[in-house]
């Protein structure tokens, strides 16, 4: 029986994923649970339909066309870790084993969680395909360092020196100071403060409910950050985006602030700051220019890209030994 790995990034706003093809996927983090007379919408790889312990779930963009959805952001991460790889873990082969390289902004606090939930042997369907997974081991790194160890590999990391990593997501943002060694010396974690805190400012902000002529809902705010169109789905009038640096340059400067406070007996030995994460392109071309700073290169995914053991990575085929 072959063994398969598998690097994964439960992430507020979406789930992603890289099993060695060298090209990671992402399945938005919401889903639907149907009810036992409810007839599926169409699935696919990055909406997939989970049939799992009698019960099935329907994740990615496609649950936004049912009535009601469940949001990982609404969460705790670690109690939907199962749930949530399965709806990444794609068949393989019929049977096989895997290991899980994963991460948490806190995994002192919910590994033990996370591996309860995850290592076993698992059998269910992915889009109607039946899968039998026995997950025999779960490494959890901490969150935003893989993210660090991906830019080391593309020569971003200086040789001398600290390094600050500020990961901005869907729900959360982190920063990680790094030393010269690789060792994380210091740490901040803010589980309310990513791209959500963001879109719930706007949420209230009457310009937008009269141009909605509704009440804004915050998930569907974040979909217009990730695919930059800055308004509503499917409707363009419901636009924040002239005033949306209303919002942003005070969202932006209490994350940096913070960041600032957090590590200023620090500040003259750092010599990078590195900005990841899926809500990172938020604040872009606000960072780019300024000394010392450097947005990773698809910042969504670095995350996950540094998850991947390096030794094991083969290109365009899915890791078996």
């Amino acid at each position: 029986m072959k063994n398969y790995t598998l690097a994964l990034d439960e992430g507020n706003f979406d789930l992603k994923y890289l099993d060695g093809s060298n090209k990671p996927k992402a399945i938005r983090s919401v889903r639907f649970q149907l009810p036992n007379g409810r007839f599926p919408l169409s699935s696919s790889n990055t909406s997939p339909l989970i049939e799992f312990d009698g019960k099935r779930y329907h994740f990615g963009y496609q649950a936004y066309k049912y009535r009601r959805q469940s949001h990982t952001v609404e969460e705790e991460k670690e109690q939907v870790a199962l749930l949530n790889a399965l709806a990444c873990i794609e068949q393989y082969e019929p049977e096989f084993t895997l290991t899980i390289h994963t991460s948490h902004p806190e995994p002192e606090k919910a590994a033990d969680t996370m591996r309860k939930q995850l290592v076993r042997t698992v059998c269910y369907k992915r889009n109607s395909q039946l899968i039998k997974a026995h997950i025999k081991a779960v490494h959890i790194s901490h969150e935003g360092y893989p993210a660090y160890q991906y830019a080391k590999s593309l020569g971003l990391v200086p040789d001398d020196g600290f390094t600050v990593v500020i990961d901005i997501g869907g729900g959360t943002w982190l920063s990680r100071l790094i030393d010269d060694d690789g060792e994380i010396i210091d740490s901040t974690v803010s589980k309310r403060g990513g791209a959500y805190d963001l879109a719930t400012a706007i949420k209230f902000d009457d310009r937008l409910a009269k141009a909605l002529g509704d009440k804004p809902d915050a998930g569907m705010i974040a979909n217009g950050f990730a695919d930059g169109s800055h308004h509503y789905p499917h409707n363009p009038d419901a636009s924040w985006k002239i005033w949306l640096d209303e919002h942003l340059e005070p969202w932006f400067k209490g994350i940096f602030g913070e960041v600032r406070n957090q590590y200023q007996p620090y500040l003259p030995r750092v010599r990078k700051f590195l900005v990841t994460g899926g809500a990172s392109h938020l604040i872009a071309h606000k960072v780019q220019a300024a000394p010392l700073f450097a947005v990773i290169p698809e910042p969504r995914f670095a995350n996950v890209r540094g998850l991947m053991p390096v030794t094991k990575t083969k290109k365009n085929m899915v890791i078996a030994a």
